[in-house]
């Protein structure tokens, strides 16, 4: 492949021909969301300026929570602009929490990766105090799939769902994606869900079936290898979705995503 199409095969902006307009349809719906009644914003788990959670904790306490963690190739995004994300979970009577972490390069992935754990930690010792003392499961899209597949181990999780995620971080290394992420041998081998042990808790890995095709393998792959494992994995594709549209399985009540995340709790 020369250059240009390794580039292309991870460029989603780019195969989207509107992508632009739904980032900020999904902007701009997420700041709405955020300014509801109920919300605790801005809660700090680490000293940085975006290690912070926005919870939107449920009537009931001991509800499920989904912890949603946002996308954008480790290095754009903030989780405020993904609050919408929570309407789906919250209108079933799910709390809903979103944390956001550093990006590169400012940070290297490893960094990333040890602030999702931080997060967790805080959420795992303080989320009683803040109305969320349910069940996890840990979500995540596109980057974030990654990072929700990485800490799946955590032991505050108790199951997954990866949304359009990236399991082998080895292809991205001959990208325009790697002149932030600056991958090395050992971040690849370390931190690519697919070359680590397979982890032993429910996980549900989903794409859109309009995803290019880079992507899909990914997802494909990851599912066949758990499945090899034998640890509990479901891959779902999702008709007709790309991989912005993706999202609205899971931001809808009646979408595909949120009966995924219920049977996921309903089964663990």
């Amino acid at each position: 492949m020369t250059q240009a199409e390794r580039d292309a095969a991870y460029n989603n902006a780019a195969a989207v021909a509107d992508s632009a307009v739904l980032n900020q349809a999904r902007i701009a719906a997420s700041a709405a969301f955020r300014a509801r009644p109920g919300a605790m914003l801005d809660c700090r788990y680490g000293p940085t300026p975006r290690q912070a959670w926005d919870l939107y904790p449920a009537a009931d306490p001991k509800s499920p929570c989904l912890v949603f963690v946002h996308g954008g190739y480790w290095q754009m995004n903030r989780r405020e602009d993904f609050a919408i994300i929570a309407e789906g979970m919250a209108a079933v009577g799910w709390s809903v929490a979103l944390p956001g972490y550093s990006l590169a390069p400012e940070a290297r992935l490893a960094e990333i990766f040890g602030e999702i754990r931080l997060a967790l930690d805080w959420l795992a010792a303080e989320g009683t105090n803040h109305g969320i003392a349910g069940p996890i499961l840990l979500a995540g899209w596109s980057a974030g799939g990654h990072l929700a597949a990485l800490a799946l181990d955590h032991p505050a999780v108790t199951a997954g769902l990866a949304l359009a995620g990236l399991y082998d971080l080895a292809p991205l290394r001959d990208t325009y994606l790697n002149a932030k992420l600056g991958l090395s041998d050992v971040e690849i081998a370390t931190l690519s869900p697919i070359r680590l042990p397979a982890v032993a808790k429910p996980l549900a890995i989903a794409y859109g079936s309009a995803e290019l095709p880079a992507l899909v393998g990914q997802s494909r792959d990851f599912a066949a290898y758990r499945q090899a494992a034998g640890v509990p994995t479901t891959l779902v594709p999702v008709p007709g979705a790309n991989h912005f549209t993706l999202l609205d399985a899971l931001r809808r009540p009646d979408g595909a995503l949120v009966a995924v995340a219920r049977d996921l709790m309903a089964t663990a």
